[in-house]
C-alpha cells in the first residue's frame, strides 16, 4: 500500500465501489452486465508465453512475477514508495537503473547508485507535488530506449495515470507490473466503463502473463464472477511474445501471500482462460 487516492480517477473509482454497488446495478440489465464481465475476463485471462515467470522482491508484500525477459534492459520506473524496495534491489543487481518517486516520504528505503527518488507523486499534471508518466520517462530515459520496465502501486491513482499517459508512452516499457486497486468497481456499469477502459489500453500493446490477488481481504461476487478489490497484474509487450498459450494452472509455484498471516488467495475461476 503505497499512497492514497489523490485524482479524479482514483476518487470516482472509489465512489464506485460497494457504497453504490446495490443501488446501481439495480438499474442495468443483468444479461448484458454478465455478458460484458464474462468478455472482459476473457480478454484480461493470463496466458503462458515463451518466457517463464521469475520473483523478484520480497517473500510477501513487495514480491512480483515477471517474465524472465530483462536482457537488454535498463531502467525501471517505480512510482509509490513504502518501507521496503526489495523488488528495486533486486533488479540493480542486475545492473538496473531504477527511478522511484513518491510525495509522501522524503527519501528511497534504500541507497544504491543505481537508485534515484523523486519527491512527487504520478499523476496527471506537473507541478511541484505531481508529475506525469510522460514527463517523468522523458527526464530519464534514453528517448530510444524502448526496453523500460513500469512497476505501478499508487493506491487507486493508476487509472489517472493510465488514461491521461499515450498510448506511445506505455509502448515504451517491455514489462509493465501493476497493482489495481478498487476492482469491485468492475461490478458497477459506471465503474466497468472506466476500470474496462483501463484494462482495453493496455490489451492492444500487451498481453497479461499473470494476476495475483492481494489476500488481505476476501473477494467481492456477482453471480458466477468474484474480484478481489487489490490484484497484482503483470503484462508483457507483444511483439517480445513468440509464442502463447492459456495457462494450466493456478497459482503459479513462485505466488505467495501478500499477508502472511492470512492463506494465499486463489485466483477465481472466472479470471481463467475459457471460464
Amino acid at each position: 500500500m503505497r499512497h492514497n487516492i489523490k485524482t479524479k480517477a482514483g476518487k470516482r473509482i472509489r465512489e464506485l465501489g460497494l457504497g453504490y454497488f446495490n443501488l446501481a446495478i439495480t438499474r442495468v440489465d443483468r444479461e448484458r452486465q454478465e455478458k460484458n464481465l464474462r468478455s472482459f475476463f476473457h480478454r484480461v485471462a493470463p496466458v503462458s508465453t515463451n518466457h517463464q515467470l521469475i520473483r523478484l522482491g520480497a517473500h510477501n508484500d513487495g514480491g512480483y512475477l515477471l517474465p524472465d525477459d530483462l536482457l537488454g534492459t535498463q531502467t525501471c520506473f517505480s512510482p509509490g514508495v513504502s518501507s521496503l524496495a526489495d523488488f528495486e534491489f533486486d533488479l540493480t543487481r542486475r545492473n538496473i537503473k531504477c527511478y522511484l518517486a513518491d510525495y509522501s516520504v522524503e527519501s528511497a528505503p534504500i541507497q544504491s547508485p543505481l537508485i534515484s527518488f523523486e519527491k512527487r507523486y504520478l499523476g496527471n499534471k506537473n507541478d511541484s507535488i505531481y508529475i506525469t508518466l510522460p514527463s517523468w520517462v522523458s527526464s530519464h530515459a534514453e528517448p530510444t530506449d524502448n526496453n523500460l520496465i513500469l512497476q505501478m502501486d499508487i493506491e487507486g491513482a493508476e487509472y489517472d495515470v493510465l488514461i491521461e499517459t499515450p498510448v506511445e508512452i506505455l509502448e515504451r516499457f517491455r514489462i509493465i507490473v501493476i497493482e489495481f486497486h478498487y476492482l469491485d468497481a468492475l461490478f458497477n456499469p459506471f465503474g466497468f466503463k472506466l476500470v474496462g477502459g483501463v484494462f482495453e489500453r493496455l490489451l492492444r500493446s500487451f498481453k497479461c502473463v499473470h494476476i495475483h490477488p492481494n489476500n488481505f481481504c476476501d473477494p467481492i461476487r456477482y453471480g458466477d464472477f468474484a474480484v478481489f478489490p487489490v490484484m497484482e497484474f503483470t503484462f508483457h509487450r507483444i511483439d517480445r511474445i513468440s509464442h502463447f498459450a492459456e495457462t494450466a494452472s493456478f497459482p503459479h509455484r513462485l505466488d505467495e501471500p501478500n499477508c502472511p498471516w492470512r492463506p494465499d488467495a486463489p485466483l477465481p475461476n472466472c479470471w481463467h482462460p475459457g471460464a
